[in-house]
């Protein structure tokens, strides 16, 4: 009970539902949310400012800005989900393996994450990028390929912390499998992911964003909106709002990810302390 009003009272995280709530439901069902195509062309009314026809006015191909927002947050959500998925059950995989086993495979793992960790993010996913090619897929992979050295440190880390525990002792004494004992230390690991992941996403949004602005994401005519920043640019000073809405609506979204992150791992740390003074301080006898 105390824990849910916790969560109900947090006004970071309500706050921060609320925004993801409403692009995720943009992106499951943009039909309610618009009635225009997003690609249709109309080079009569391209450059139109708002209006009440169309409320965020149309780009340089005459495309209604607010519907193609509100399409490309399908895409920008799906990248998120897609990113994290992958670089979540690589890291896993890798830190599970590397923190059980030890030895040998453990430093050869370890230092391939280090070769990842060691180059500047966006330069390193702009080179992956660069060499699969342009394209949304490439760059899920590109952004994945860069997240998920973290991952396997934070789970290897937690592996490192379980593993001399007595249920692991246990397991090992009745001659159960590597594979068996690494299923029921894994459990352990799931919180401290998912708190990464609240934290992680609204960077996955943004680095995702960047480079379909420096062209190597989504493709025209898929609306993304990062694209559209990069196709708006050339009209910022009379047709500002080309560029204006879609990063302020990206600006929006990163901040609704802040929010649930910070909400959620400052939760994690409370439950971490207390767990450490329960601990730390036996129960005084009478």
């Amino acid at each position: 009970m105390r824990s849910a009003a916790f969560w109900m009272h947090d006004r970071r995280l309500v706050a921060g539902i609320l925004i993801v709530g409403l692009f995720a439901a943009m992106a499951a069902a943009p039909w309610l949310f618009t009635s225009l195509d997003p690609a249709v062309l109309n080079l009569e009314g391209r450059l139109t400012p708002p209006s009440p026809g169309h409320w965020l006015g149309t780009d340089s191909t005459g495309n209604d800005v607010y519907t193609r927002i509100v399409y490309g947050s399908r895409t920008t959500l799906g990248t998120v989900i897609a990113v994290l998925a992958i670089a979540s059950l690589l890291g896993i995989a890798v830190g599970s393996i590397s923190g059980s086993i030890g030895g040998w495979l453990d430093n050869l793992l370890m230092r391939t994450t280090d070769v990842f960790l060691a180059f500047p993010p966006l330069i390193l996913a702009l080179a992956i990028n660069a060499v699969l090619g342009r394209g949304l897929r490439q760059t899920v992979f590109a952004v994945a390929l860069l997240w998920w050295p973290a991952y396997a440190r934070l789970v290897r880390g937690q592996i490192l912390a379980v593993r001399r525990q007595e249920f692991v002792e246990s397991a090992r004494v009745i001659g159960a499998s590597r594979f068996r004992i690494i299923r029921h230390m894994l459990p352990n690991v799931i919180d401290p992911v998912i708190v990464r992941l609240s934290l992680d996403a609204g960077f996955v949004a943004l680095t995702a964003a960047s480079l379909s602005y420096l062209g190597l994401g989504a493709q025209p005519p898929t609306p993304e909106w990062g694209r559209m920043v990069a196709e708006g640019q050339m009209f910022l000073l009379d047709q500002w709002w080309v560029a204006a809405f879609p990063g302020v609506v990206l600006f929006i979204l990163v901040v609704g990810f802040n929010l649930i992150g910070e909400a959620v791992g400052d939760r994690q740390d409370l439950q971490t302390r207390g767990s450490t003074a329960t601990v730390a301080s036996p129960a005084k006898e009478k």
